[in-house]
């Protein structure tokens, strides 16, 4: 009897048994696993530390929370129905069906995603449904960071006076009204994903969302205590860099993961990150020196969130010469709307973001989708988009037209969030005020939660000797002539 021809796979990648199965791919699914959790570190710790930092001392704890917060709110509405209605089966055209991503058989299956399959006008196969080579645990994992860090970066605009409890109801909400209708039209296989509406990473979904929704509930929340508006120095410049940090290196995962393998598309990703957000950064640095005669290390990092934030949209499809282009741009263009146009616009000047989310997060990710229109690369195209063909304005052929596809996404995604955002802002203040009452918003995080972020003695406190004890310039300890020690 003839033996069987050995196998020439190595063990270590042979599948056929449960825990390894032959569609699994150790390497894609170990990737995916290392982005999600480099994009949850930019949440948590990252913009927990930043926010933290960056807002006045009797505010430090209350920002922080609300981002922490948010994170593990996100995470149970995500598994219970978040998921499917962004990435299941259609309901309609911008939504999917809700549902449960919990159970075992849904989630040790290969990932897929149902209605990503897309046909030409004759009905013939142009692209196959997309399904990586991972479990669907990991897909659930990876999309619900992104979910995440959505909210915390609307949480940016309201920080300093929207009432905690009102944040509690606003954040599942949001998800679900908002959130879903953005990730599934773009990424689910919604309308504007087979229209060919392109947006590599969370431009539209994330930025250009949580902008415009920030800003519209920074109208509805109303302004902070007028004090703080006047004056609202970082608490630890320091700890702001130190999340800041955080979130740039965190980029790699929030860009690298989104082609679903460890493939050659995603590492033009995190490259083309990194050279956008190096050029935004010492942009808007070299503004700040030439109109302010200072380098700002605040405008610094809102420089490189201008940069990460505008290359999202097309980080895996441009070139690397483009990506220098978009953080030339995403460096100048909301320095200019923040620093310019938004202190001789009365509307802007109304509103109170406390971040500056509109300009760091909504120009900048519009920014960077119309910019993706034009520098769209056609060969990395064809390596991540449904639509055969598409390509930047640049390129010629039909790139005029996916321009102003990019123009009409944009606009869809701000249309629904300035309406979804005001009426969940509405409803809420009907049960619960949108605002911190006079008396906490003058106290802060003392008066919100019991809690102050820094234990230092003499910050404007009065001696109380009714907390403190019976204060004596006596340093002698009562001690005895003898030397023994006295018993009081």
């Amino acid at each position: 009897m003839t033996a069987p021809p050995p196998n020439p796979v190595p063990v270590a990648y042979q599948g056929g048994i449960p825990a390894v199965p032959v569609w699994l791919n150790k390497g894609d699914n170990a990737w995916q696993m290392i982005a999600a959790t480099l994009v949850g570190l930019q949440s948590v710790p990252g913009l927990v530390i930043l926010y933290g930092s960056v807002v006045k001392k009797k505010w430090a704890v209350n920002s922080a929370f609300m981002a922490l917060y948010a994170f593990a709110n996100v995470v149970l509405c995500w598994v219970i129905w978040g998921y499917k209605m962004s990435f299941g089966h259609k309901l309609l055209p911008f939504w999917g069906k809700a549902g449960p991503a919990l159970g075992q058989n849904y989630l040790v299956n290969q990932a897929l995603l149902p209605e990503t399959t897309q046909y030409y006008g004759d009905g013939r196969l142009e692209t196959a449904m997309i399904t990586p080579f991972y479990p669907m645990a990991s897909m659930v994992w990876f999309q619900c960071v992104f979910a995440a860090i959505t909210l915390i970066i609307l949480a940016g605009s309201v920080l300093g006076r929207m009432n905690i409890k009102a944040w509690m109801a606003f954040v599942p909400l949001w998800l679900t009204f908002s959130y879903t209708v953005g990730a599934f039209s773009l990424w689910g296989g919604g309308f504007l994903f087979h229209w060919g509406v392109m947006d590599y990473s969370g431009g539209y979904v994330i930025h250009l969302s949580s902008g415009i929704a920030g800003f519209t509930a920074a109208y509805w929340v109303g302004p902070r205590s007028k004090k703080d508006r006047e004056r609202f120095p970082p608490n630890n410049v320091l700890l702001m860099l130190a999340g800041a940090g955080l979130l740039w290196m965190g980029w790699a995962g929030f860009n690298g993961g989104d082609p679903y393998a460890a493939n050659v598309d995603s590492s033009m990703a995190v490259l083309n990150t990194n050279i956008c957000a190096a050029t935004s950064l010492l942009v808007w640095t070299w503004l700040d020196v030439i109109f302010f005669k200072k380098p700002s290390v605040i405008g610094a990092v809102q420089g490189m969130i201008t940069g990460l934030v505008c290359i999202t949209p097309g980080a895996g499809l441009v070139q690397g010469w483009a990506a220098i282009v978009f953080g030339i741009l995403s460096g100048s263009v909301p320095w200019f709307t923040m620093m310019i146009v938004h202190k001789r616009w009365t509307l802007l000047q109304h509103i109170d973001d406390t971040l500056g989310v509109f300009h760091t997060h909504a120009i900048a990710g519009l920014l960077g989708g119309a910019l993706t229109g034009l520098f769209a690369e056609p060969q990395l195209c064809d390596m991540f988009l449904p639509v055969a063909n598409t390509r930047g304005a640049i390129y010629g052929g039909s790139g005029g037209i996916h321009f102003l596809k990019q123009l009409v996404g944009g606009a869809f995604i701000i249309g629904w969030n300035l309406v979804v955002t005001s009426i969940i802002c509405v409803a809420i203040n009907v049960i619960i005020p949108l605002r911190m009452t006079e008396e906490q918003l003058m106290i802060g995080d003392d008066a919100v939660h019991g809690e102050e972020a820094y234990a230092l003695w003499g910050d404007g406190e009065k001696y109380d000797s009714t907390k403190h004890g019976a204060y004596t310039d006596d340093t002698s300890h009562n001690k005895a002539s003898t030397g023994a020690t006295q018993v009081v």
